[in-house]
């Protein structure tokens, strides 16, 4: 039962369409990569990038949409070269929680919008 349990998806929560940019800073050597979000959970995100960081790199994640701004302390989950990557918040401030909780209430808005 264990093994089944572990083959499931491993996101923690759903995945939104969503579209704005961000910067990846590479905390250690501070190295910035701008980049496009494309989807967006409570737990981390997808970000559109030629060149990913390596899976494990420790970054900051930077995201605008609109008036509003986001920023966390995130791990690099998995990255595929000349797509992107994958990223999981790991530190997220109060402020920047209630910024990514009131996207994700509008992507869940506009998901039930289209499906009628």
């Amino acid at each position: 039962m264990e093994a089944a349990i572990a083959f499931q998806d491993k996101r923690r929560s759903p995945r939104y369409s969503f579209i704005a940019s961000a910067e990846l800073i590479e905390i250690k050597a501070d190295v910035r990569i701008a980049s496009r979000v494309s989807e967006l959970s409570r737990n981390g995100c997808y970000l559109d990038m030629m060149n990913p960081f390596p899976q494990g790199t420790e970054v900051l994640v930077k995201i605008a949409a609109g008036d509003a701004f986001f920023e966390a302390r995130a791990k690099i989950v998995y990255a595929q070269q000349n797509m992107g990557a994958g990223v999981s918040f790991v530190q997220v401030a109060p402020d920047s929680q209630a910024v990514l909780e009131r996207w994700l209430d509008e992507a869940e808005q506009e998901r039930k919008r289209q499906a009628g």
